[in-house]
């Protein structure tokens, strides 16, 4: 058995392990790095950037469909060669995990040891049957992996989960997608416009990242356009049949029916690597999933010397939050007992759907009703939407009634990514919406729907401001 004596140990070499690891030895600490899977990330591996690669690729056979509107006329179809999608999504995103790789190289040999580590104690690790490992802080730093609920396990390989999609060489028939959220729309609105004949069901009438009602709704009925979604959908069985699956539900009309499908993609949600860790064995406190309660601003399980970072902590699982968290975390690890809390900014989430979803700052869900009103627009009469036939989506976002500033938004829009991003931007500057509408906005241009939302909620900001004025005076 091998002996270690180290300042940090980081367990996990994903975004979030990677940056905790570097902070710390920039800050002079004698760190190592444990990874006992593959090195490459969840985002360049089956994450971010394949899912990115397949999307591509739909919007682009899917974008001869638009032709006729425009006045363009098509000779022929559009031919999709699944083999060859699927090899281009591979080939680009080993490139992407190769610059991963690379950047793991870097790290010297000593400092990375390979193996699936587990507490003994509050100050020991141990690494599979080769290496025990004393710390004198640690970040926890293993990710998450998709959870498989009990009714989908007895489909064998017919039931799969995002990451195995990548390792297709030709894509299905027919498939099935359980869980109409971010994973489950994107990579099922892509299947369905590369040729998939695609069926998706949900529960409680979850779409997308939304908790506002009005959004969630526009963007079911919007989806139910291109392919089947039901996101309350009543399951009655999947049974394993030769060569798929087996679908018994009740459609939309209540009635009964069965379709077989090539695979079951389950997109029901990711879990925190925690479970086999040995966490009884610390002293840290833990919830009722099993993970650490930490404070996100300094990413420390309690008071102690173990941190956590990235998707392990089940809060905002998101590769530029996981950067964040871990740079955070791997110099609290350094400066401990020195606590101190690091950046964390404005919570931004993006959905690449066609139209793309977004919500930033504070969603509805989080906001107490009649502390803020809702600025509203439609992008379906927008004049640039309109012009570019991509006139399909809604706009809310959220202003305090006392101070008019802006505290969050939730869309259904055309490049929404750059929507969310310009409001996260005016909401964590602490701007409100009469300065935000004192920027500029040029014409003719998408943002200019933003402008409209945003006149609305100042308008709506005046009348409640009329209203307390009229209270008082009584």
């Amino acid at each position: 058995m091998k002996e270690l004596d180290v300042d940090v140990a980081v367990i996990g070499a994903g975004t979030a392990g990677l940056a905790a690891y570097r902070t710390a030895t920039a800050a002079g600490k004698r760190a190592v790095i444990l990874e006992g899977g593959p090195y490459g990330t969840t985002c360049a591996r089956v994450g971010c950037m394949p899912s990115k690669l397949l999307i591509a690729a739909a919007e682009a056979a899917h974008n001869p469909a638009r032709w006729p509107e425009f006045g363009l006329r098509l000779e022929g179809s559009v031919t999709v060669d699944g083999h060859a999608v699927m090899a281009r999504v591979k080939r680009e995103r080993d490139r992407f995990v190769g610059f991963v790789l690379e950047g793991v190289a870097t790290i010297p040999e000593a400092d990375k040891i390979r193996g699936y580590a587990r507490f003994l104690d509050d100050h020991t690790l141990q690494v599979d049957d080769h290496t025990r490992i004393r710390f004198t802080c640690t970040v926890i730093a293993t990710g998450s992996s998709p959870g498989v609920p009990p009714m989908f396990r007895g489909l064998g390989s017919r039931a799969i989960v995002n990451d195995d999609i990548f390792a297709w060489d030709d894509l299905p028939k027919t498939v099935a997608v359980f869980g109409p959220g971010v994973i489950g729309l994107e990579l099922g609105q892509a299947l369905n416009r590369l040729g998939v004949k695609v069926l998706m069901f949900g529960k409680d009438h979850l779409v997308g990242p939304f908790s506002d009602p009005e959004i969630r709704a526009y963007a079911a009925l919007a989806f139910q356009i291109e392919f089947y979604l039901d996101a309350n959908a009543a399951i009655r069985s999947l049974e394993p049949v030769e060569g798929g699956v087996a679908v018994h539900y009740d459609d939309h009309k209540g009635e009964t029916r069965r379709d077989v499908v090539d695979y079951v993609i389950v997109a029901t949600g990711r879990m925190p690597n925690v479970r086999n860790l040995g966490l009884e064995n610390t002293s840290i406190e833990l919830d009722a999933r099993g993970v650490p309660l930490f404070d996100r601003r300094t990413m420390q399980c309690g008071a102690s010397h173990i941190f956590i970072a990235g998707d392990a902590d089940n809060d905002l699982p998101l590769l530029h939050e996981a950067a964040d968290e871990g740079r955070i975390a791997g110099a609290n690890a350094a400066a401990y007992p020195s606590v101190q809390p690091g950046l964390r900014r404005t919570p931004l989430s993006i959905v690449f759907s066609d139209p793309q979803l977004a919500v930033t700052g504070a969603r509805h869900a989080d906001l107490v009703p009649g502390t803020f009103v809702t600025g509203n627009v439609s992008f379906e009469d927008q004049g640039r939407s309109r012009a570019m036939l991509r006139n399909k989506g809604l706009l809310h976002v959220y202003a305090d009634v006392q101070s008019g500033r802006l505290l969050g938004a939730e869309m259904m829009a055309p490049d929404a990514e750059h929507l969310g991003h310009l409001l996260a931007w005016a909401i964590q500057a602490g701007l409100t919406v009469q300065q935000t509408l004192e920027m500029p906005f040029y014409h003719p241009v998408i943002e200019e729907g933003l402008r409209t939302a945003l006149r609305d909620a100042q308008a709506k900001l005046q009348k409640a401001g009329d209203k307390h004025t009229q209270r008082s005076t009584a």
